[in-house]
């Protein structure tokens, strides 16, 4: 059986990471900081669970929260090119942040489901 990239990477904790790295930047974004919660500890703790199931770890976000519906959920906001923009520049400084506990094909893995995840949720 193959390796996923979760345990490849180390598990919760490398997430853990990316995400805060992600989170860092979008508290001090003037377009993405508003269509958050105030606290976005729970916003983070849930972006952490979804990426962890997603690259191969635990269910645990399927167990608390059902099917990740990524549209539905996101359907609330104005998600527009700008938008969609910011959140890659966010993102995309949190995978630098963590690019060297990354091979080559993990970093180019990742940033290519970002894109495209962050393309579909565009509604505008």
């Amino acid at each position: 059986m193959e390796e996923t990239l979760y345990t490849q990477v180390g598990g919760q904790p490398f997430f853990e990471r990316l995400v805060e790295g992600f989170y860092e930047v979008v508290a001090d974004d003037e377009l993405l900081r508003p269509m958050y919660p105030d606290d976005l500890s729970e916003s983070q703790r849930t972006l952490v669970l979804f990426l962890c199931q997603y690259w191969g770890g635990p269910p645990t976000y399927m167990e608390e929260r059902g099917h990740p519906r990524l549209r539905m959920r996101h359907a609330p906001f104005r998600i527009t090119k700008k938008a969609r923009d910011a959140w890659m520049v966010a993102m995309t400084s949190a995978l630098e942040s963590v690019r060297s506990e990354l091979t080559q094909e993990q970093f180019d893995d990742m940033a290519a489901y970002f894109d495209m995840a962050a393309h579909q949720m565009r509604n505008v």
